[in-house]
């Protein structure tokens, strides 16, 4: 897809990858609809976007006004990235089921229905890209921080589904799984943080600006899934061959740290 023109509505923009995202896809030439419930710091990226339109995307009524905001102003829109999203440390067992369900409202539903809300338009013009930013926690469960991972592996699955779904239509879908993004995530997520061991766990860490190049690309050339940096195919393809290996080793590391805590 050559990005020069194209319509981007892109939630969570105001800081790390959306942001990022704002800044790459600008440089292509793209129009861009930037939302956040942020408002001051999605002020902050007003030059990079030919509208901004700040709210909460896991209320239904912003999610209409946000969509009908772009036709307005563009009259389309050619690429979803459903950036927006958060974490939750708490474990299974004693999670607040009321956090739970927020979280499965941002990181989930709130993609699906933006979705719903897009694709009409998409289907009527033959082309658009729906991008859904997963994580290599949507493929791997990081037992740290599980209830994330699950959020994520429901955004993989829906992305696999919509793939399928609009095949032959012209619509494209794409997951994108990147690994540790060096943003505000970890201090942000919900719930008790882990030992600073985990926290600090950065190996093959890239930017912002290094994922979003990664989306843009894979924009670009159509791809089904996008990986960063690439060497997370490797986790993943362990995970597929050997699930139980890599469960152990994570759960091993996970009670070394435990037990290094409890020292």
């Amino acid at each position: 897809m050559d990005i020069a023109n194209q319509v981007v509505l892109i939630t969570g923009a105001s800081r790390g990858i959306g942001a990022a995202c704002a800044a790459a896809f600008r440089d292509r030439g793209a129009q861009l609809c930037l939302t956040a419930r942020d408002q001051a710091a999605l002020a902050s990226n007003s030059t990079t976007a030919d509208l901004a339109v700040p709210g909460d995307i896991t209320s239904g009524d912003f999610r209409a006004h946000l969509v009908d905001a772009a036709v307005q102003r563009f009259g389309r829109v050619d690429i979803l990235i459903n950036n927006a999203g958060a974490g939750l440390y708490w474990p299974p067992s004693i999670a607040p089921l009321e956090e739970v369900r927020h979280l499965f409202e941002l990181n989930f539903f709130a993609p699906l229905a933006l979705s719903q809300l897009v694709l009409p338009l998409m289907r009527k013009q033959h082309s658009g890209c729906i991008v859904n930013i997963s994580s290599m926690g949507g493929e791997i469960v990081l037992p740290w921080i599980p209830l994330y991972c699950a959020s994520k592996f429901a955004l993989s699955a829906l992305t696999t589904a919509l793939r399928s779904e609009l095949s032959g239509t012209g619509v494209q879908a794409m997951t994108v799984c990147p690994g540790y993004v060096a943003t505000d995530f970890k201090t942000n997520a919900a719930g008790p943080q882990p030992h600073a061991r985990t926290m600090s766990s950065n190996h093959f860490a890239i930017t912002p600006p290094q994922c979003a190049a990664a989306i843009l690309r894979g924009v670009e050339r159509n791809a089904r899934v996008v990986v960063t940096p690439r060497v997370g195919w490797l986790l993943i393809a362990a995970q597929r061959l050997f699930p139980r290996l890599v469960e152990s080793r994570l759960t091993a590391f996970m009670k070394s740290v435990q037990s290094e805590a409890a020292a």
